[in-house]
């Protein structure tokens, strides 16, 4: 692994990342991130974290062993086995089986990361802290970092509890066995905990637990005591390839979805950031190699059960591609056999698989639907990014013709009932879903005041002009407003755009002024954690504020 510099102490004092976490992030060059992560991770819950979590069946957990070893485990119980009786910490009325690897682990004081994740939905969220306190049948939880992930890489699963007893029986071991290695081979998500104490008090020590997920085989066995993954773009953090720079240590937790066993594993981390062997996953920006020093299986441990496998919704063919901007295109399927497509709600995304040349595997990308849910087609509308393995193929090579695989639409980024006003705010390609609900809107003829506001670089980057305008010309309560930042000199102030400038809370308000408007934004991490930030310091109620981010 090749060495990274350390950034001094006083720059991370003033930055909710440790120096691991910042020296990858400027080895990436998204050192920008800083600007809005100081919204983004926040010392508490928000309310829509605390009802999330309370929702849950169960929680992704890690933590050290007495020895120091980072592991993860899984906490599961029937509804309201956790509760939040303040933004500051959680109640969870479950603690680890008998012999899990972190069956003594949760001592007060002792560091926890919490991962909360629905794979019905793709939502999920990350607390970190400590335990408060232990008691005889669960743990009160402290908050140190609480924060939003992206949902990229989760498949969709359904659970249900078994009524089968637990059997909860534990084997211990230093290598794989062949039917741990073939488990290994069949997974298609794992968690990964890892974890550093550094700077004394400093807000990004402690413990953290995270999502991997891919096609199966994504995790390769090297031998019986080697292991390593492809590790792909995500929210920009880097937690826990920070983690492992600084702690050189990481946990690995398999489920098998169809018995409820658990698969831990812990030992020597390290980070592959440009070999040759990096090359031979297209789009991996990285790859994670681990050590082996012991393994924990848990046969049939939990009452939980999911769906082993969510299976395609149908084969889709694409009907048509139309160019948007400058870097957005759209791409229309309909069923490869005619039939219906499986309903979705506006603001929804559509889970697809892609078979791009030179992948060893499907490409799994998730794209917000654009087009309106009254139609039986599906419409993506994507932008190319730079380094984009799937946007470039879409772009480049994907023709009218093609058939693809698909998951049915999900998401519950969606408008909520009622009467009340709607604010729809997007930057950049966060349009699609905004443009989704706005032909809902226009479409069921609603009476609600509409302000559809969107922020772009100028015309050449500005996708849906001219439908968007057509939907708001055939509705009277539907009005818009468009932001140019960097206008070009082809581009006219009041045929074009209506204002200079980037999109801020004051002129939303000052356009929708009314106090029982429900806000739905959608765009870049930065742009939503400054603009949720301010709508809440300018007094509009958490609960009216709803967001979607890439």
């Amino acid at each position: 692994m090749k060495a990274i510099d350390l950034p001094g102490v006083r720059e991370q004092d003033a930055t909710p990342f440790h120096e691991g976490e910042i020296a990858i992030q400027e080895r990436m060059g998204e050192r920008d991130i800083e600007t809005w992560a100081k919204r983004a991770i926040r010392p508490f819950m928000p309310d829509q974290h605390r009802t999330f979590f309370a929702a849950q069946p169960f929680l992704i957990v890690s933590a050290r062993d007495r020895s120091g070893r980072p592991w993860a485990t899984l906490l599961e119980g029937e509804a309201g086995f956790i509760s939040s009786p303040d933004p500051e910490s959680l109640e969870i009325n479950a603690k680890p089986v008998s012999g899990d690897a972190l069956e003594h682990a949760f001592d007060v004081a002792a560091d926890i990361g919490i991962l909360g994740i629905e794979m019905a939905t793709r939502r999920r969220n990350r607390v970190n802290g400590r335990v408060g306190g232990n008691g005889a049948s669960g743990i009160r939880f402290e908050v140190g970092q609480s924060f939003g992930n992206c949902p990229q890489y989760i498949r969709e699963r359904d659970y249900w509890f078994t009524s089968e007893p637990v059997a909860g029986t534990a084997k211990r071991g230093r290598q794989l066995t062949e039917s741990q290695i073939e488990w290994i081979r069949a997974a298609d998500t794992f968690f990964i905990a890892s974890g550093h104490n550094g700077a004394r008090d400093h807000v990004a020590n402690g413990m953290d637990v995270s999502h991997r997920g891919g096609d199966r085989g994504f995790v390769e066995v090297l031998s019986d005591t080697q292991m390593r993954f492809p590790d792909y773009a995500g929210n920009r953090h880097y937690n826990t390839l920070g983690n492992i720079l600084l702690d050189g240590q990481a946990g690995f937790l398999f489920l098998d979805f169809s018995t409820g066993s658990l698969l831990q594993i812990t030992g020597r981390a390290t980070i592959d950031f440009g070999s040759e062997e990096v090359v031979r996953f297209p789009g991996a920006r990285q790859l994670v190699s681990l050590e082996i020093d012991e393994i924990v299986e848990l046969s049939s441990a939990l009452r939980l059960r999911w769906q082993e496998d969510a299976g395609s919704a149908r084969s889709l063919r694409l009907v048509e591609k139309t160019a948007e901007s400058a870097d957005v295109s759209s791409f229309v399927f309909e069923a490869r056999d005619g039939g219906p497509l499986a309903s979705f709600k506006a603001g929804q995304h559509l889970p697809i698989e892609l078979r791009v040349p030179d992948a060893d595997t499907k490409v799994q990308r998730t794209y917000s639907l654009s087009g309106s849910p009254l139609e039986d087609r599906y419409r993506i509308s994507v932008k190319r990014e730079a380094r984009g393995l799937a946007s470039g193929f879409l772009h480049d090579r994907l023709e009218v013709g093609t058939i693809l695989e698909s998951r049915k639409p999900a998401g519950d980024f969606v408008l909520s009932n009622g009467d009340g006003p709607l604010v729809l705010v997007s930057a950049g390609i966060g349009v699609t879903p905004m443009l989704s609900m706005l032909h809902q809107l226009a479409a069921e003829k609603s009476e609600r005041d509409v302000l559809f506001v969107h922020g772009a670089r100028d015309g050449d980057h500005h996708p849906f002009r001219d439908e968007a305008a057509r939907l708001a010309e055939a509705a009277a309560n539907i009005k818009t407003r468009i932001l140019y930042s960097r206008p070009s000199p082809n581009d006219e102030q009041g045929r074009d755009y209506d204002e200079t400038g980037r999109i801020s809370a004051d002129f939303l308000i000052r356009l929708m002024p009314d106090p029982d408007a429900d806000y739905y934004l959608c765009g870049p991490a930065g742009f939503l954690a400054e603009l949720k930030d301010d709508l809440e310091n300018k007094g509009v109620a958490e609960g009216k504020i709803h967001f979607e981010t890439f």
